[in-house]
């Protein structure tokens, strides 16, 4: 028998938690128990968001999570019935229900009224039911201990009959000891609580040894859904000291390119994952052959030429396929053919005979076998045709020794299926773990959409910063420890959220912010010079590049009798005021010259003023000396590929296309700028945190993409 899995939201109300706790400890006592309760809390009050039941779960082998604290007691109750000594009583289910309806609530009047028929049904009994301690009484017990109103009434002593119980119930072991441990789980978390997500999910049958695996289609290139789900499996190998397999799931040739392969080894590199082994679900296509015919051969599959609009209606209906009931060797025969692909193997697809009309869609007789003539970039020309993915991977998974499967949580529907394919050939059964993929606001993972946009030359290509691309979001300006800080900070949760890209650009900031040199660079449209009274002559300075890091090393800084100004700080002056000229001093604006009162500012006077204290002026300007060998550079903003949030299954991604998306614009920056290379990080001050793009090179000019910081 394979352990339940208790999942336990610790911020949930503790009336919705403990009577589970208590019983899920009474089983795991017992002494003849072939299988103990597995418990992992979450430091969250839901396990899913979207479901108010969620305060509690369980999850066995080949099922979905249960939630609720009546459902979860229930699925105890009656798979660990021997352990409770469980007889059939009503009056013990009146009791359990009792507990979970009445004393759960925050309604005084209701609550005391609970408590009075407890006390009167407690006058002349030590138990709630017989002779003995049972759920009923560890029920009630830990749903008393969880409503404060309740305690509260206890400790005042006006209910003899009902504290009598309930201080005895106190003392039995593996009741009262429960409610203890719980808070001290609490305390313990919240003195060691850290920045990242809480990763105790209860993995299944974790001592026999954990190999996980990340099976990417090598048909594009990584994006950050992917680099999570990598991250944890990588996590979970070394939590478990396992086994980590990155396995090409190359079962499509149309798509897959050799190309898109390299790039996602390389990117995973960059992430810090390297697998203990990589392998390829081709390195399996002749036993996943045999196994089809297997299924065959067992009546559970069969060769289907309907074609393809009416077949995804008669799924959708429930309807049959006339072909459902063709012989074993018929079957046999077509999926021959369609190794040949010959003409007839072309028409036909091989299906699993798993249902008609299961109200669950995927288990309505999925395609396991398609034919594909085209040749595969790794086996040439060597095979015709090739297994799904939905049948590939449950047995891949078994043939490479892959105790759990993490992967995101759209598959769920697809878990009955994947454990239907190992049953019916009678392989070792995979654990499933599903976890959230990642979505962010305005943006596509769809590797389908981003290959639209390459293919319109919408965007430069798979690297174009304004993908979510692992390629993509490092040319934004993203480092790889602040993408890994993000991922682990949201763990596998189950909870799907849409997420703001602010907060994985905040993460970035605290990266790069004490290690990135400042530097200056102005607008250079209606560039404003200011000649200094007061400065006799040209100087340079050593200063350091980051004034609280002195390990980034030093820049020079000139200091001349003119210098350069933007033109929005320049027409903010007025005359007579003092301004701060940052890391020099303060200065007088003694003259404005600007022809038109409406128009730009064409120069200005200023008598420097070192004795000026910066703190006191409203205006603090960046500035560049004349005499210096300025660069020219082009400083490049980005906006959002689409204009909608989300894009709901029915949305045409033509409609929500922003017309929008680059900005640039042309500046001067100081004369170190001339030595900044490629994929460097700085920041101009105020202006932001860019990333070089492309240095200054032949009089052409330095690219600088501006990186989010977190900030709207």
């Amino acid at each position: 028998m394979s352990q339940f899995n208790l999942l336990v939201a610790q911020k949930a109300p503790a009336a919705d938690i403990y009577p589970s706790l208590i019983i899920a400890n009474l089983i795991n006592k017992h002494e003849y128990v072939p299988a103990p309760v597995a418990v992992a809390y979450q430091d969250i009050d839901l396990l899913e968001k979207s479901n108010k039941a969620s305060a509690i779960g369980v999850q066995f082998e080949g099922q979905d999570t249960i939630y609720g604290t009546d459902a979860v007691l229930k699925k105890l109750i009656e798979t660990y019935r021997s352990a409770l000594g469980r007889k059939e009583s009503k009056l013990e289910d009146e009791w359990v229900t009792f507990g979970l309806t009445r004393l759960g609530g925050k309604d005084f009047k209701a609550t005391t009224a609970a408590l009075g028929e407890l006390n009167d049904h407690l006058s002349l009994r030590t138990f709630l039911v017989g002779y003995q301690v049972t759920e009923a009484d560890a029920t009630v017990w830990g749903a008393l201990n969880g409503n404060n109103q309740a305690v509260a009434a206890i400790r005042r002593n006006h209910l003899p009959n009902l504290v009598r119980w309930f201080k005895y119930v106190s003392a039995i072991e593996h009741i009262g000891t429960v409610v203890e441990a719980f808070k001290d789980e609490v305390l313990s978390k919240k003195k060691s609580k850290s920045k990242e997500s809480n990763f105790e999910i209860g993995l299944l049958d974790t001592e026999q040894g954990v190999v996980t695996r990340f099976p990417p289609e090598p048909s594009g290139y990584l994006h950050i859904g992917h680099a999570k789900a990598a991250m944890l499996n990588q996590y979970f190998a070394e939590h478990y000291k396992g086994k980590l397999i990155i396995r090409f799931d190359d079962t499509n040739p149309t798509k897959e390119k050799q190309e898109f392969q390299d790039s996602i080894i390389e990117d995973l590199r960059l992430l810090g994952i390297h697998g203990d082994v990589i392998t390829y679900t081709s390195d399996h296509f002749d036993r996943l052959y045999e196994e089809a015919i297997k299924l065959i051969k067992m009546g559970k599959a069969y060769c289907d030429d309907t074609i393809q609009e009416k077949m995804r209606a008669e799924r959708m209906d429930g309807i049959a396929s006339v072909r459902r009931d063709r012989t074993v060797e018929e079957n046999l025969r077509l999926f021959e053919e369609m190794n040949k692909a010959s003409e007839e193997g072309r028409i036909n697809c091989l299906r699993a005979k798993m249902s008609v009309d299961n109200p669950n869609k995927a288990m309505r007789d999925p395609v396991i076998y398609r034919c594909n003539p085209e040749p595969h970039h790794r086996t040439g020309s060597k095979y015709k045709m090739y297994p799904t993915y939905d049948f590939a991977c449950p047995l891949v998974d078994c043939f490479e020794g892959v105790t759990h499967a993490l992967r995101t949580i759209e598959y769920r529907d697809r878990n009955p299926q994947y454990w239907w394919m190992l049953e019916a050939l009678g392989l070792r059964k995979v654990h499933v773990w599903d976890f959230s993929r990642l979505n962010f606001v305005k943006t596509l993972l769809s590797k389908r959409k981003l290959a639209w946009f390459v293919s319109e030359g919408l965007v430069t290509g798979w690297d174009d910063p304004r993908f979510p691309t692992v390629r993509g979001i490092r040319r934004r300006g993203l480092t790889i420890e602040a993408l890994k800080q993000f991922i682990l900070s949201q763990g596998p949760s189950k909870n799907v959220v849409n997420l703001d890209w602010t907060i994985i650009w905040a993460f970035n900031k605290k990266v790069i912010d004490p290690v990135s040199p400042r530097h200056t660079a102005l607008t250079k449209q209606g560039l404003v010079e200011a000649t200094l009274e007061g400065v006799s002559a040209t100087t340079v300075e050593e200063k350091l590049k980051h004034k609280k890091n002195e390990a980034i090393g030093m820049k020079k800084v000139t200091f001349g009798p003119s210098v350069y100004l933007e033109q929005g700080d320049a027409r903010a002056f007025k005359e007579g005021e003092e301004i701060t000229l940052m890391d020099w001093g303060n200065a007088f604006v003694t003259k404005i010259v600007r022809p038109d009162p409406a128009g730009d500012v064409t120069s200005l006077e200023l008598k420097l003023h070192l004795e000026g204290d910066f703190k006191k002026t409203e205006k603090k300007v960046t500035w560049l000396a004349k005499d210096q060998n300025l660069v020219d550079v082009e400083l490049v903003d980005f906006d959002y590929l689409i204009t909608k949030d989300k894009l709901e299954e029915n949305d045409d991604l033509k409609d929500f296309i922003n017309p929008k998306t680059e900005f640039k614009e042309l500046a001067v920056a100081d004369c170190n700028i001339a030595d900044v290379k490629e994929d460097d990080i700085l920041q101009f001050e105020r202006k932001g945190y860019y990333r070089c793009d492309k240095p200054a090179k032949d009089g052409q000019p330095a690219v600088f993409f501006c990186i989010p910081t977190g900030k709207k």
